[in-house]
């Protein structure tokens, strides 16, 4: 009955979590998987950090941007624990107990309220993450998008070194996240691991290394196929801005031991 009833629970816990985003996003109740916890951490966007909703699975790591009072989320981003790479990371100005988080689409840092539970939140992803890996059918990523730099980080184009004003608007390389001018970025180049067929904003030296790296696998040996899942799959890099025993289930901050 024990087992039943958690079942039962878990169910229920994650079809709030489904129906709690507007619009409805991808669907998470799938055969297998169970909600481990959740709560809230401030997320570096672009321009100032951001409260996000955070929720782990066994499998994923779903977040979303908080709506009317947190009863409601918006922008849902549904990320593979396998492709997460975490890196811990000292107090930064604005941005204490933070650590960063690397994922093949995009990466960011963020940060708890306190600094135990923030090894609270990675001790459980990286707990889930191998459970997940024992299966074998799972492999951790090996290629991360760059952190973008925020745009208060600098006041001049990082190539031409122009100063930024009210027409000379800042914008993100998305191959190495400088903060670059228009005429500085005015390339467009497919990111493999950001999305499979889209052509993104590069700065001129970052399309010039691509054009080189693309010329090299046209001599060597550059056949790879792309799925026709990972190509439907929507970039999220221009966001403003995953022995039979019974999981434990954590509402986070609150990440006591079981």
């Amino acid at each position: 009955m024990d087992k039943l009833t958690f079942e039962r629970e878990n169910r229920e816990r994650i079809q709030a979590v489904e129906n709690s985003f507007v619009p409805a996003g991808t669907p998470l109740s799938i055969p297998g998987r169970v909600l481990m916890g959740e709560g809230r951490l401030m997320k570096q966007g672009r321009r100032k950090p951001e409260p996000k909703d955070f929720f782990l699975f066994s499998d994923v790591l779903v977040y979303g941007s908080v709506f009317l009072n947190g009863r409601w989320h918006r922008k849902q981003r549904v990320v593979p624990l396998e492709d997460i790479e975490l890196e811990d990371m000292e107090d930064g100005e604005g941005m204490k107990n933070q650590w960063l988080m690397r994922t093949p689409r995009k990466s960011f840092y963020v940060s708890a309220p306190s600094v135990e539970e923030k090894r609270a939140w990675m001790e459980h992803i990286q707990d889930c993450q191998s459970n997940l890996m024992q299966g074998g059918s799972s492999q951790p990523g090996s290629t991360f998008a760059v952190t973008w730099i925020p745009d208060k980080a600098a006041y001049k184009c990082m190539r031409c070194l122009n100063k930024f004003t009210r027409t000379k608007r800042r914008h993100h390389c998305r191959k190495c996240g400088f903060l670059v001018c228009k005429a500085c970025s005015k390339h467009r180049a497919v990111i493999n691991h950001i999305h499979p067929t889209k052509r993104l904003r590069v700065c001129g030296l970052c399309y010039i290394r691509n054009e080189e790296d693309k010329q090299s696998h046209v001599r060597g040996d550059g056949t790879e196929k792309i799925s026709s899942e990972e190509d439907n799959e929507a970039a999220s890099s221009d966001e403003e801005e995953e022995e039979e025993t019974k999981p434990s289930y954590t509402s986070m901050p609150d990440l006591s031991p079981q």
